[in-house]
């Protein structure tokens, strides 16, 4: 039996924002919403006309086009899709994406996972770039969303990249450009957004680069969702992290974020953003796990959005001796304090759990003009609690109805500014298994039904209406009278063996990876006699089966046809994967 794997949050194929508030226009739908209704438009003549001339290029082992290079990138039109298809060997190749999708016809890059599930692999080392290409900053990432000489210069926008594993763009590899031989830059990323509007980067890894992920200033609606981060950063340095961006507006939800490179000195997850959103992420290691400081530059310090930062429903782990004590900081690092922060971090709903022996700080704030609110999170350290501080001296914090181990302090520095509204204190918040990292609650868990009422200035745009899934996916949050506290929320669904461990309602697939039949049942929900639904990676509708009887599994036997890969099963809001091999 293969572990149940639930689809990301319901979510557009592109993000749009309302300029003053940073919040989705239109209601959420998932790809394969996007996929049916694209289709029902095509057939109905209600889409662009020209949509029928979009191009799908499939790329790879026995595809048209063998090499990422011969995919003519400088001609690419609204509609168009670059399929990027596994193989054994990695993809030694880079480009850049500088042309214009629109809203409904998104320019879209997708890796084809391989049978297994393994994704795509692009290189740095040694890679090629296509030689009709020709674009400035080349040292900076394997892809670039921005500028180029070819094709002409324009502002990219409406552009998807998903499903890529991007790895080894750092000194001392090399790779081929408009110069020849080349080395890569210190900080080269794996995606590196110099410029661009209504970016989606969704289900990449971002490994053994010198940053994981960078946007600059010039970015704007950029949403990164369901990715990996990990070993990346430079050894001996603090200026490389796994993600480091600077965007008017910018949204990251559902990602896995890994201890960075051995060695390395940077953060997890850095910003300089307007309008910046981190919710339901797993965020492991690092110098310190959020790092949210100034912009350079007025086109976002300037912005009434750049005063409020929104981190809820996350899971932060604090690792031993793991850099920077401080879990999250707030506020400015560049000594001008003028273009600091200057407003409120909205921290809510979270899970920090701190594995240091000595020490743990949970917010440092740069300056008195930085304030924090922080309520309903819980906050876990495994050393005794007077181990555990608020505040690093500046700035003004204010608490309330979290979970803390008894004996907290306020802080390790000196005075500080805590405004402490009442608290939940013990020595056990109630974690299914913390060894584990398993932080959902259980039955006797101190945090049920504990929280306070959500801040106003959070409503309705950031209501916390999902909780992370390990790893890289999500589900909607259970709404069962009062909220809990953390990231995680218990249901009553059904009892188990271990005193009160909740279950969550789940479609469960047996015999995967196989030649099939695959075996499919919902567990922890009530019995029903739906057909099953069975889509390739591409969103397309391959099968649908019935069930004999309601109590009975869902059968789905793949017909002789069927290619080899990955399949998504879905019966009603529920889904699992299975994998097909010959």
């Amino acid at each position: 039996m293969i572990e149940p794997v639930a689809l990301p949050e319901s979510t557009p194929t592109m993000a749009a924002w309302e300029p003053d508030t940073m919040t989705h226009r239109f209601p959420p739908r998932t790809p394969l919403d996007v996929t049916i209704a694209i289709a029902t438009f095509v057939f109905s003549g209600l889409v662009d006309p020209s949509f029928a001339t979009a191009l799908t290029r499939h790329v790879g082992p026995g595809q048209p086009f063998a090499a990422i290079g011969d995919i003519a990138w400088e001609s690419l039109a609204p509609g168009d899709s670059v399929l990027i298809h596994a193989r054994p060997a990695p993809y030694a190749e880079k480009w850049v994406l500088c042309r214009v999708g629109t809203q409904a016809l998104p320019i879209v890059v997708k890796g084809i996972p391989d049978g297994s599930g393994n994704l795509p692999v692009i290189t740095g080392l040694n890679a090629t770039t296509r030689p009709q290409l020709n674009f400035w900053s080349e040292n900076r990432g394997i892809i670039k969303i921005g500028g180029a000489n070819t094709p002409p210069d324009v502002m990219p926008a409406w552009i998807v990249v998903e499903n890529l594993d991007l790895t080894s763009a750092h000194t001392p590899n090399t790779f081929t450009g408009r110069n020849g031989v080349t080395a890569w830059a210190g900080n080269a990323a794996g995606i590196y957004i110099e410029k661009g509007q209504h970016i989606v980067v969704r289900g990449c890894r971002f490994r053994d680069c010198g940053n994981g992920f960078f946007s600059a200033y010039q970015s704007s609606d950029v949403l990164v969702e369901g990715c990996r981060y990990d070993d990346n950063g430079n050894a001996s340095s603090i200026f490389e992290h796994n993600n480091y961006t600077e965007t008017f507006g910018i949204t990251f939800q559902y990602n896995w974020f890994g201890p960075l490179k051995i060695g390395a000195g940077g953060n997890n997850l850095k910003d300089r953003s307007a309008g910046c959103v981190i919710r339901y992420n797993w965020i492991e290691g690092g110098n310190r796990q959020l790092d949210l400081v100034d912009s350079d530059y007025p086109e976002l310090y300037d912005d009434p959005s750049y005063r409020n930062t929104f981190v809820y429903g996350n899971v932060m782990i604090e690792r031993d001796a793991d850099g920077n004590s401080q879990v999250a900081h707030y506020g400015g690092d560049s000594g001008s304090t003028s273009h600091y922060r200057q407003g409120t971090l909205w921290f809510f709903h979270n899970t920090v759990v701190s594995r240091r022996a000595g020490n743990t700080t949970l917010f440092r704030l740069s300056s008195a003009g930085e304030t924090a609110d922080a309520r309903n999170n819980i906050v876990l350290v495994t050393a005794t609690g007077n181990r555990l501080a608020m505040l690093d001296l500046a700035g003004t914090l204010t608490i309330t109805q979290n979970w803390f181990k008894t004996g907290w302090v306020n802080s390790h520095s000196g005075a500080a500014n805590v405004i402490n509204n009442g608290q939940i204190t013990g020595s056990d918040p109630g974690f299914r298994n913390v060894a584990a990292d398993s932080f959902e609650l259980k039955a006797t868990s101190p945090c049920l039904d504990q929280a306070s009422a959500a801040a106003p200035a959070t409503l309705p745009g950031h209501a916390v209406v999902r909780e992370y899934v390990r790893h890289q996916s999500s589900r909607a949050r259970p709404t069962n009278g009062a909220r809990d506290l953390g990231a995680y929320e218990y249901a009553t669904v059904s009892a188990v063996p271990d005193g009160g461990v909740r279950s969550i309602a789940r479609l469960l697939a047996a015999n995967s990876p196989s030649r099939g039949p695959f075996q499919f049942r919902l567990a922890d929900a009530p019995a029903t006699r739906a057909p099953i639904e069975i889509f390739d990676v591409q969103g397309r509708l391959v099968a649908r089966a019935e069930k004999k009887d309601a109590d009975g599994p869902w059968v789905w036997e793949p017909s002789v046809v069927q290619a080899p890969g990955m399949y998504f099963a879905r019966v009603g809001a529920f889904t699992a994967r299975v994998v097909l091999v010959r």
